[in-house]
């Protein structure tokens, strides 16, 4: 699950709505919305950020998180390290070998390093 689709989920659950009226109502597949609250399909489009934060009746600063989430939500990331240090890239790497066994107390603490720096 992405952090959007997992925000998206909360919220409209949190308001009663049904995946499949809310698909209805926004024009687009239940199978689809299900993708992305799963996280499986890629980072939604700026439109239907905005579609889908007014659909929910979102205020401002939910709709400014939504957006957030959306850029830090596509699930398969390709990083390119062309031009970085030998240690970048084997953090890069390493990354990619391990993110599956590492613990929710190693994210946490990865992630919190990381918005530390923007």
């Amino acid at each position: 699950m992405t952090p959007f689709g997992a925000r998206v989920r909360q919220l409209r659950e949190a308001r009663g709505i049904q995946l499949k009226r809310m698909a209805a109502d926004l024009n687009v597949s239940a199978a689809y919305l299900s993708a992305l609250e799963h996280g499986n399909r890629g980072r939604p489009a700026p439109g239907l950020v905005m579609q889908i934060a007014g659909y929910l009746g979102c205020i401002w600063d939910e709709v400014e998180e939504l957006k957030r989430l959306a850029e830090l939500s596509h699930p398969r990331v390709t990083i390119d390290t062309a031009g970085l240090t030998p240690d970048r890239t084997e953090l890069a790497n390493r990354l990619a070998e391990s993110i599956r066994t590492l613990s929710d107390e190693q994210v946490a603490r990865m992630l919190a390093v990381m918005r530390e720096n923007g």
